[in-house]
């Protein structure tokens, strides 16, 4: 990968959206083409019609982009090329000259907006009631085909190359050594980043681990050399892992084979476009019925709006296909990282990670499990995660 000069390389960035796309996607709403649904099915064929339109209405008439807009542009941002590939980032420093660099990562159907309650403690602990030794300068790029890091224009954007990526842009910012946290997407890349570049990569801290889940469903030899409660949450493993491939995998498969024929219906309809983001943070949050009980209803709509007006609904699927059709060194197996990681477990994430598998290919040090929260960790407990983020350095750096 070959690095152009740092300085030159960033050119500052400020989120300013023309008034005329506002207004073209206030249009759309107005003329949006509702389907027929059947009656009293709640979420089983899909996103409700009456909820829809409920939030739809909302969208249209009540959301304040701009505000979302002034809120965003509060961080310093900028964007770079590195190979070959637009990247928008953030880019917030501490007021602490010692703090850890640390790159945290979205995924789909994330944003940077996942982190706009985690950075402030983050990077300030001292002004959230924290020790000032466990700040952070935080970068928050977003992955190339994604939003405002969208549209990618050559193919082969899989994690590991994306986590190359993040190895360059750190030295651009010239951070030798840092750390990396990441959920979804971002748990794969930042993995990879361990994973690729262990002699500058502090630890990797993850709020899912890919991989880590029973995959297949367990033989009762398999069952009888675990103790009872390793049986219990492996038999709990698979069953989850089963259910969300039989109901809840279509989005994934989708994305895996026929992005670009998807991208016409999101691209052009931003009814469309909420309603396969709504759905996701419905069933991934750890809510009863609707999303807004596990994050707010305004951060959900300005995280679909840097899809909608960016119009990246098909090449942030990419990354999927990417994953299905690996190349070169994506299709190679996977050697074991040696960086310290620490796993962050949520009670209503996807998949039930089992520690016994994550420690054939992670070097886990840290371990935590929560009693609340979901697969969007940032935005569904940020204080939860945030303080264990806090304790894992802390706990390296204390290791020394």
């Amino acid at each position: 990968m070959n690095a152009s000069p740092d300085a030159a390389s960033l050119q500052p960035f400020r989120l300013d959206i023309p008034q005329s796309d506002l207004d073209d996607l206030y249009d759309r709403l107005d003329r949006t083409r509702w389907p027929d649904a059947l009656p009293d099915v709640g979420w089983a064929y899909g996103v409700p019609l009456d909820y829809l339109r409920e939030l739809v209405r909302y969208w249209r008439h009540d959301y304040d982009w701009r505000a979302a807009e002034a809120r965003l542009n509060e961080w310093p941002q900028f964007t770079t090329t590195i190979d070959g590939a637009n990247v928008h980032f953030a880019h917030v420093r501490s007021p602490e000259p010692d703090a850890t660099p640390l790159v945290v990562t979205h995924g789909w159907p994330g944003s940077l907006v996942e982190f706009l309650d985690v950075v402030g403690p983050l990077t300030d602990p001292a002004a959230h009631g924290g020790d000032p030794a466990d700040a952070f300068h935080v970068v928050v790029p977003g992955i190339p085909g994604f939003g405002l890091s969208g549209p990618t224009r050559d193919r082969g954007w899989e994690a590991g190359r994306v986590a190359d990526a993040w190895a360059e842009l750190m030295r651009r910012l010239g951070y030798r050594r840092f750390g990396a946290q990441g959920g979804d997407w971002g748990a794969a890349i930042s993995r990879e980043l361990g994973r690729a570049h262990p002699d500058r990569v502090i630890g990797v801290h993850l709020n899912l681990l890919p991989g880590a889940q029973q995959l297949t469903e367990p033989t009762g030899d398999e069952l009888a050399t675990l103790s009872p409660e390793e049986r219990e949450r492996t038999l709990t493993s698979w069953r989850r892992w089963d259910a969300w491939q039989r109901e809840g995998a279509g989005y994934a498969i989708l994305h895996s084979t026929r992005p670009g024929t998807l991208a016409y219906a999101l691209t052009d309809s931003p009814v469309g476009q909420l309603a396969w983001i709504v759905e996701k943070f419905r069933e991934w949050t750890d809510s009863e019925e609707l999303p807004e009980e596990a994050v707010d209803r305004d951060r959900l709509l300005t995280d679909v709006m840097l899809y909608w007006l960016t119009g990246t609904a098909g090449s942030s699927a990419q990354i999927y296909y990417e994953r299905a059709h690996p190349s070169g060194r994506a299709a190679a197996p996977a050697e074991p990282s040696t960086v310290p990681t620490a796993l962050a477990v949520f009670p209503a994430e996807i998949q039930v990670p089992l520690r016994h598998r994550a420690e054939r290919t992670e070097n886990i040090v840290r371990w935590t499990e929560f009693d609340r929260g979901g697969h969007f960790a940032a935005m569904e407990e940020p204080d939860l995660l945030v303080d264990d983020v806090r304790a894992f350095f802390r706990q390296l750096r204390e290791k020394g």
